[in-house]
């Protein structure tokens, strides 16, 4: 069933629906925009069709209904399946704003593609949890060419006021991957001074209060602090997700002979608290890499067993 949006305003459709993808519908809808909503989890559609628009039973029905359409996915590759379903019902002249964080590569090369069917793709890469998101203070990375990004700056800046141009298509991603790759370490930090603290048997909540009124503050603390202490993990952005994006920064780091250490221990930890069942959890929830490593230190628990990586292990530190 395809979406009807009347004659009361613009319609923006969103295929993804879920943590990110509701937030921002949150955002445009407030903002007055009609959605046409896509998710392949029946919950997902549910939810949308109750709170922010109209959801569609077929994902071509979005390409059908309007000419500015936000992707909000997991990866590349579904980015790409999905596209490849929708392309032959683009209408000429649409403008695909990809909220994915992505591999830059693949999405200039799926510009490309799109040029032929008069189709433009911006990368608009989140920085910033859902919550963040919906509450208007994530910051828009956007990779493109000048005319798309004005032609859709009006619903860049009503998902979010700081929205930055930051060069052709796929800088944006580049930028969200910069800024992960800080903000990764940022939470692990936090997580491991926590985990510190607790060892010589400080008061978290002082701790956690010291640290936001000093130097050694972050927003990270802000967002995650509380969650760490409370083990509340409910999730903003999963820890599998930020696992991904980290194994993309190494390998593109590969790609251009970088090193990151730092990155390497990161992966590292993520991918012990993915294996201990943590990965549906929020990406707070690395705290538990240090609480597992304790318990099997005092042989409470056996210890995880490694798990495939595309860094390979000669290479990567052991913690």
């Amino acid at each position: 069933m395809a979406f009807d949006a009347g004659d009361h305003g613009q319609t923006v459709g969103i295929i993804g629906i879920g943590l990110l993808g509701s937030a921002i519908a949150d955002r445009l809808s407030a903002a007055g925009y009609l959605l046409s909503g896509f998710d392949p989890a029946p919950a997902s559609q549910k939810a949308f069709s109750e709170n922010a628009g109209c959801a569609v039973l077929h994902v071509c029905d979005i390409a059908a209904a309007t000419d500015t359409i936000v992707l909000c996915l997991p990866n590349s590759d579904v980015v790409e399946q999905v596209l490849t379903d929708i392309i032959p019902h683009l209408k000429s002249n649409t403008t695909l704003i990809d909220t994915t964080t992505g591999e830059p590569d693949r999405t200039k090369e799926l510009s490309e593609r799109l040029v032929a069917a008069n189709v433009n793709l911006l990368d608009a890469s989140v920085l910033g949890s859902s919550d963040v998101a919906r509450a208007g203070n994530a910051v828009l990375m956007v990779g493109g060419d000048t005319v798309s990004f004005q032609r859709v700056r009006p619903v860049l800046q009503a998902i979010s006021p700081h929205v930055s141009h930051v060069g052709p298509v796929g800088s944006g991603q580049q930028m969200k991957l910069v800024a992960n790759l800080v903000l990764g370490l940022n939470r692990a930090a936090l997580a491991e001074g926590l985990s510190f603290a607790k060892s010589q048997g400080l008061d978290l909540n002082r701790v956690l209060d010291i640290l936001k009124s000093g130097a050694a503050y972050s927003t990270v603390m802000d967002a995650k602090g509380r969650k760490m202490i409370d083990d509340d993990f409910e999730p903003q952005a999963k820890l599998s997700q930020h696992l991904k994006d980290v194994r993309l920064i190494l390998k593109l780091a590969t790609a251009s002979d970088s090193t990151l250490p730092l990155s390497l221990l990161h992966e590292q930890l993520l991918e012990s608290a993915e294996a201990a069942g943590n990965g549906e959890l929020d990406n707070s929830a690395i705290i538990r890499a240090w609480r597992r490593h304790g318990a099997e230190s005092a042989g409470r628990l056996p210890p995880v067993p490694e798990c495939d990586s595309t860094v390979p292990r000669n290479i990567r530190p052991r913690i």
